[in-house]
């Protein structure tokens, strides 16, 4: 029963992020505050290839590898993705900047680990952005084989010739009783600190603005309004991390 409770109550906060289609006669609104502490977007392990890349004047292709909070069903140039790569290109004026979404909804770390060299060798990316960890929580996979899929999963992209930025799961009020994060999001920041690879804390920075009160994360009722302002705001902040770890210069905030 509880696992049954911990699926709807998951399956709730994806609605109401990701999927409710856009209402007729919705007018728009001033872009919400996007603050981040500093150390949120800090990182000592540095985007070698992006630098490569960028100095070089080569295009810069990124690959964002998710699950179903990557997107936002039928608005997807408003989710997050698209807005990272207009920041980038904003930031970047003189780049290419390239960006391709890989939707793995229903997998685990496992599952997505074993598809990345294929994914790799079939798109040539400068950058891959492994978003994972949902799907794990809310099966509730034991910790240390998730830890071990991630180990795997970036060491086999390392190999690949790619830089990788792991993004943790994303923050809900509603769900903290649901589901047990902290063994999923403790294990991503052992393997990022054991492979040298940066780690943009999702999961912090959007329980930062839900705390700051910049968006009601408990609520069910704001719909793709609310989901098209945590995009834009995740958008930019990761932006600024990529800019920041690929040692660039700084990027604008809004």
């Amino acid at each position: 029963m509880k696992s049954a409770w911990t699926m709807l109550g998951l399956m709730l906060l994806a609605a109401s992020l990701a999927a409710a289609p856009a209402r007729a006669g919705d007018t728009a609104e001033p872009p919400p505050p996007c603050d981040v502490p500093a150390y949120l977007l800090s990182t000592e392990n540095a985007l070698s290839k992006v630098t490569e890349a960028v100095k070089a004047n080569r295009p810069l292709s990124v690959l964002v590898v998710g699950s179903r909070s990557s997107t936002i069903l039928g608005n997807e140039p408003s989710a997050y993705p698209a807005k990272l790569q207009a920041a980038l290109k904003e930031a970047l004026p003189s780049a290419t900047v390239d960006l391709s979404v890989e939707l793995q909804g229903k997998s685990t770390a496992e599952d997505t680990a074993g598809t990345l060299v294929k994914l790799v060798e079939a798109k040539k990316p400068t950058l891959v952005i492994w978003q994972t960890g949902t799907v794990d929580a809310m099966r509730a996979i034991d910790p240390d084989d998730f830890r071990a899929a991630i180990h795997d999963g970036v060491a086999a992209l390392r190999n690949a010739g790619t830089d990788v930025v792991l993004v943790n799961l994303q923050y809900s009020p509603r769900t903290e009783t649901m589901i047990s994060a902290p063994p999923y999001l403790d294990n991503m920041k052992v393997v990022a600190t054991q492979l040298e690879v940066p780690l943009f804390d999702r999961f912090a920075i959007m329980k930062q603005w839900s705390d700051a009160g910049y968006f009601d994360l408990f609520s069910t009722s704001h719909g793709v309004d609310l989901a098209k302002k945590v995009h834009a705001c995740l958008g930019r902040a990761l932006a600024k991390f990529v800019i920041d770890a690929a040692h660039l210069g700084p990027v604008q905030q809004n």
